[in-house]
């Protein structure tokens, strides 16, 4: 069984909707990299029910995921924000650089990475 590695980022996003037994065996697959045996061995369960538990998570998630999207959002919001601090990062970098050093410049550089930093804080 090859692992959708994407299931590990979507079941911190939606695990609370899972049962807590299937919960526990995807964490202690995809997180714990637990085989199916040993899955198995852990729930007192065949590698089959583990396996059909596992397919059974994944679906709940994959569909979730497909309707609201939470994640694949939160992933292109951080995606940005790393994007933002690198190019004010940059700007700041140019504008010490410079012949002629823009103080507006840096302030306006030095107010976006503080909103940047106290939006991460709030997550």
């Amino acid at each position: 069984m090859a692992k959708n590695l994407e299931i590990s980022y979507l079941l911190d996003f939606y695990g609370d909707v899972l049962t807590q037994k299937q919960r526990d065996v995807m964490e202690q697959y995809y997180n714990d990299d637990f085989s199916l045996a040993e899955i198995a061995a852990n729930f007192g369960i065949t590698r089959q029910g583990v396996r059909d538990s596992i397919k059974r998570g994944e679906s709940i998630l994959l569909e979730l995921e497909q309707k609201v999207g939470f994640a694949a959002r939160y992933k292109a919001v951080q995606e940005s924000m790393a994007r933002i601090e690198e190019l004010t990062r940059d700007i700041r970098f140019r504008n010490a650089n410079n012949y002629a050093v823009s103080d507006q410049i840096e302030r306006d550089a030095a107010a976006i990475l503080e909103i940047l930093h106290r939006v991460e804080g709030q997550e």
